[in-house]
């Protein structure tokens, strides 16, 4: 793009520990950023809380800072707002939508008792077919069971059920809605037929019809900016704002995924990973679809690995004693070390395995009772073999993703990857030939969450008609690297070990969780 900048957008995402956003050009400048922390409260074992009226007062600060950033010019061409926020949360709202108990985030436990409630009441599988996935405490209708029999006279005064993003969105514009992205994450929805589920309404004596507020698509326009925030937060009153979603839809915006085939990665301390689907998937499979506005590509998996980069950090807090000597003497980046030395192995690790799964595993496996093992050290093994054989683990658990992906209609032919993970040449090489498809290396700035929040919001209001060319042109790839086809190969060979090792370890792994947690216990 080029000449005068005449559209903007913003950006913003609150996420579990910040809240952030950006103004963000039509030609891709940001011209404006900003976060604040967000606090938790945890009042007890498994509580994890937050403060709605804290969310808010963060967020008006941010749109104060943009607009003082960005200036009267910049914010008059401010063309729409879109907010995605972590999810899923339960934050009561009264009459008034008013919060009435602080949000409990999707990291709070204490509702495990309700929830094996409602799987014995309605049947496992019956439940797992009503959700379209698998059951998890993480989740919106046990967090209400457990409101209702903890806090009866507040649980009475609850009008609304709100997700983080749906109540700053009803601060901008007087209008509680929430999107379909996030509906589709609270497990109160049924799969089969997109609505509230009455049966799991009726179990925990809610009609989700009365307490959820209305769903729309993520870039439904829900409103404009009011006249009264517009002078709380220096905004100009009228921006049009959409309904928003997860981050972690906006983070597979921001991976610049446009056209079926496309995955991306957001890598960090885990990963998301996002492969589209012409098709609905069935409900009962490891990872299932959820809906997608990108046009052409009506369904989108996204599945998340629990430890990825996490296992380098494992590794380096741990085991990296020797390439910390390197770093002291030479001031060298660990992770450059780390680098260098697992090339200094040859692919296959020198038939040395390594799972990562030190906190369980989420996708595909879905469950808390998998760990991280190493599996073929010998007398030869040395450090670099060590090393590269937690890059090939982590590679072969995308593998393994992504192949549960395709089985249930996902396209993958090329891996976008962006984040803390996109930095490493090593892994994004090893990832290539693991896959065997080629990885595009994003720029740094890419895979902010806010930035997909501003494609969004940008397609839907016309300053982004074509997608595609805005995801060309905004989300900037720096690398493309293709598969070795020797690597592959040796990948090819090896990868069915990692999958049936673990599956022939699993029924074991499982009874061993057991025993350890009886041992702490008398310990």
């Amino acid at each position: 793009m080029s000449g005068k900048v005449e559209n903007y957008l913003i950006g913003m995402d609150c996420g579990t520990t910040n809240i952030k956003a950006i103004i963000l050009g039509e030609d891709g400048t940001i011209v404006a950023e900003d976060s604040r922390l967000s606090k938790f409260m945890c009042l007890g074992p498994n509580m994890q809380e937050q403060d709605a009226n804290e969310w808010w007062e963060n967020s008006v600060k941010i749109f104060r800072s943009l607009s003082q950033q960005a200036g009267k010019e910049i914010m008059e061409k401010v063309r729409g707002i879109s907010i995605s926020s972590h999810t899923v949360s339960m934050l009561p709202l009264d009459e008034n939508r008013e919060p009435i108990y602080n949000a409990l985030t999707y990291q709070d436990g204490r509702s495990s008792k309700e929830l094996q409630y409602i799987i014995d009441t309605i049947g496992y599988d019956k439940y797992v077919n009503i959700i379209g996935g698998q059951p998890a405490v993480s989740f919106l209708p046990n967090k209400i069971l457990w409101f209702k029999n903890n806090e009866p006279e507040l649980f009475k005064k609850t009008c609304y059920y709100a997700q983080a993003s749906s109540y700053i969105n009803m601060k901008l514009t007087g209008v509680l809605v929430t999107d379909m992205d996030q509906a589709a994450r609270t497990q109160c929805l049924d799969a089969n037929t997109m609505k509230w589920s009455d049966e799991i309404g009726k179990v925990i004596g809610v009609d989700f019809d009365k307490v959820m507020p209305p769903i729309r698509n993520i870039d439904d326009i829900i409103g404009t900016v009011t006249k009264e925030v517009a002078e709380e937060t220096g905004l100009i009153e009228g921006i049009p704002v959409v309904a928003g979603c997860s981050d972690a839809m906006a983070s597979m915006y921001a991976t610049g995924i446009s056209r079926l085939g496309d995955v991306g990665e957001s890598s960090g301390t885990s990963s998301l990973v996002f492969v589209g689907s012409k098709e609905q998937s069935a409900p009962d499979v490891p990872v299932v679809t959820k809906p997608c506005a990108i046009e052409g590509m009506p369904w989108i998996f996204d599945a998340p690995i629990t430890t990825t980069g996490a296992t380098l950090k494992w590794y380096i807090d741990f085991l990296a004693r020797e390439e910390a000597k390197v770093v002291e003497e030479t001031g060298e980046n660990i992770f450059d070390v780390l680098n260098r030395m697992a090339l200094y192995s040859k692919p296959g690790s020198n038939g040395l395995f390594f799972w990562p799964y030190l906190l369980g595993e989420r996708a595909p496996l879905w469950n808390d009772h998998a760990k991280g093992m190493f599996i073929g050290l010998g007398m030869n093994t040395d450090r670099a073999d060590m090393i590269r054989s937690v890059f090939e683990g982590t590679a072969f658990a995308l593998r393994h993703v992504i192949e549960t992906v395709r089985k249930s209609g996902g396209q993958a032919d090329r891996l976008r990857i962006c984040g803390g993970g996109a930095k490493s040449r090593t892994w994004c090489m090893i990832k290539a030939s693991v896959l065997n498809m080629p990885v595009y290396v994003l720029d740094d700035k890419c895979g902010d969450v806010p930035v997909g929040d501003a494609l969004i919001v940008g397609h839907k209001v016309g300053v982004f008609k074509d997608l595609g060319k805005a995801v060309e042109d905004i989300v900037k790839v720096k690398e493309v690297i293709e598969p070795n086809p020797e690597w592959v190969k040796v990948y090819d060979k090896l990868y069915p070990f990692f999958v049936d090792m673990y599956a022939h370890l699993d029924s074991d792994l499982k009874k061993l969780k057991t025993v350890a947690d009886e041992l702490k216990k008398d310990n």
